[in-house]
C-alpha cells in the first residue's frame, strides 16, 4: 500500500498531538487571564464568585428564591443558556448581587464561566412565577452538552446541574 500513512500513530505524531493540545489550553488559559485582569493591569485567574455555600437543590431554591429550569449549550457551542424560574422574588433579588455575580463552573474541568454575553441588564425586581434568563460566554466551547456545572446565583450555589 504505497501512498498511505501508517495507521498505527508515530511517536513524533503524538507528541505533536500533546503539544497542539497543551499549546491550546495555554492560548485559553492566557485569554481568561487577560479578560479577566483588573483595572490595575495586574491578571487575575477567573474565580469562584464570593463565599456562597454549597447547597442541595431544595435548600438552594429557598435561599436563591429560583428554581433552575436549564443550561444548553447554544450559539455552536460559543454560549450558555442559564434559564431560571423565580419562587420567591424578595430572596431572588440577590441574584443582582454584585458581590456574588452569577457563574458557572465545569465540574469535570473546574473551568469558571462568569462573563455574561450581554452583561446582567435585568433591573428591578424578579417577578415570583416568571422565568429569566442569563446567557454567558462559553470561550472555546469548554463546557459542552452532557457536563455538569455548579451554579451560583446570588447568595447560594447548587452542584450536579446537567447542560443540555
Amino acid at each position: 500500500m504505497h501512498g498511505f500513512a501508517s495507521p498505527t500513530p508515530t511517536r513524533a505524531r503524538v507528541l505533536g498531538g500533546v503539544m497542539g493540545a497543551a499549546l491550546m489550553l495555554l492560548a485559553i488559559t492566557s485569554y481568561e487571564i487577560a479578560r479577566h485582569s483588573g483595572s490595575t493591569g495586574s491578571a487575575s485567574l477567573p474565580r469562584i464568585a464570593a463565599p456562597a455555600p454549597l447547597l442541595p437543590k431544595v435548600a438552594f431554591e429557598r435561599r436563591a428564591g429560583v428554581r433552575i429550569a436549564r443550561v444548553a449549550v447554544s450559539g455552536g457551542g460559543g454560549l450558555l443558556d442559564l434559564r431560571f424560574q423565580v419562587l420567591d422574588a424578595d430572596a431572588a433579588a440577590s441574584v443582582h448581587d454584585a458581590a456574588t455575580p452569577p457563574q458557572l463552573v465545569d465540574e469535570r474541568t473546574g473551568v469558571v464561566v462568569g462573563g455574561l454575553l450581554m452583561g446582567h441588564s435585568h433591573k428591578g425586581r424578579l417577578n415570583a412565577a416568571q422565568t429569566y434568563y442569563l446567557v454567558f460566554d462559553n470561550p472555546g466551547s469548554l463546557v459542552r452538552r452532557g457536563s455538569r456545572v455548579t451554579v451560583q446565583l446570588g447568595a447560594a450555589r447548587v452542584a450536579h446541574v446537567p447542560v443540555r
